[in-house]
């Protein structure tokens, strides 16, 4: 699917911009899960849905504090705040002037204009990646549900805190001695959402195939894992490149800006996944595994 979708999602928002707009409604206008809208507009956007209605709406209450005898209070509930106090406080931050003051002569707004999305293809860069086909897989997995608006939100760390917490639990190592040395690799699985969830689970967990220590599996499935399924897709495999987890925000970017303009192939609503290597190549932090199809 081409990110002119983008404008669409922008298009639909500003034209509910004071209503209490529901994202699923949003993603549905757009034809796409409510997980998959998230992830695709933060990334090529640079900010979440959420801070684009906010900037939005802040960019809009000021004005109309500043022109008309519209009060506090009732901006405040116009646009969204359940309480003028909470209204004034994210305005004050947004504007560095409080809604009283922004009704004064000379006060100081900042002003956030719609978004206008504009797909530019600059020749000369080079991004590697290979197609690979796979059957159904299995792996055994911790799993964590998170809300969708935690995708790519730069102030959310809560997967890389289950990260943390997986790894001070010692909830990683078992799966690990599941297989024999030099085939310990881990997977970051980002699962399917459908469209009417508001929640996309997230998995840590291990490849299972005929190697791999059954009766292990078996105690890990009683202790609270899960074993997690995936049909048989076609991926798009990228390598990221970094010392930390910056490098896969960055493929995914690429991915969308560049890959689905080019390529004639889009994003299926299969699970994606990083595969982190016991012993990788000098440089690589992970491998981006990404299901797509040939569009149309």
């Amino acid at each position: 699917m081409s990110i002119q979708w983008i404008q669409q999602a922008i298009n639909y928002m500003e034209q509910h911009i004071c209503e209490d707009i529901c994202y699923d409604d949003v993603a549905r206008h757009v034809h796409m899960s409510n997980y998959n809208f998230h992830r695709t507009f933060s990334l090529v956007v640079g900010m979440t849905a959420n801070e684009y209605i906010r900037s939005r709406r802040l960019t809009l209450a000021a004005q109309e504090l500043r022109t008309t005898d519209l009060s506090v209070i009732d901006a405040a509930y116009k646009y969204g705040y359940e309480t003028p106090e909470s209204f004034s406080k994210a305005f004050s931050r947004f504007h560095g002037s409080s809604p009283k003051q922004a009704k004064q002569n000379g006060a100081r707004l900042h002003l956030f204009n719609p978004l206008v999305v504009k797909i530019t293809l600059e020749g000369g860069s080079i991004m590697d990646y290979r197609m690979e086909h796979k059957e159904q897989q299995q792996f055994i997995a911790r799993v964590k549900a998170f809300p969708n608006e935690s995708i790519n939100d730069d102030n959310d760390h809560s997967v890389p805190d289950f990260w943390t917490a997986c790894h001070e639990k010692d909830l990683v190592e078992p799966m690990r001695q599941l297989h024999a040395e030099g085939k310990k690799d881990l997977y970051g699985l980002c699962g399917p959402a459908l469209k009417s969830e508001t929640h996309f689970n997230y998995g840590i967990g291990v490849l299972v195939d005929a190697d791999t220590d059954m009766e292990g599996v078996q105690r890990l499935l009683e202790n609270g894992y899960t074993m997690w399924k995936t049909e048989p897709t076609d991926y798009a495999v990228f390598k990221c490149m970094g010392t930390d987890g910056d490098c896969i925000a960055e493929t995914w970017n690429k991915f969308y800006k560049e890959f689905l303009t080019q390529t004639g192939y889009e994003q299926t609503e299969d699970t994606d996944y990083e595969l982190y290597f016991e012993k990788g190549e000098s440089g690589l932090f992970c491998e981006l595994w990404i299901p797509v199809r040939k569009a149309g």
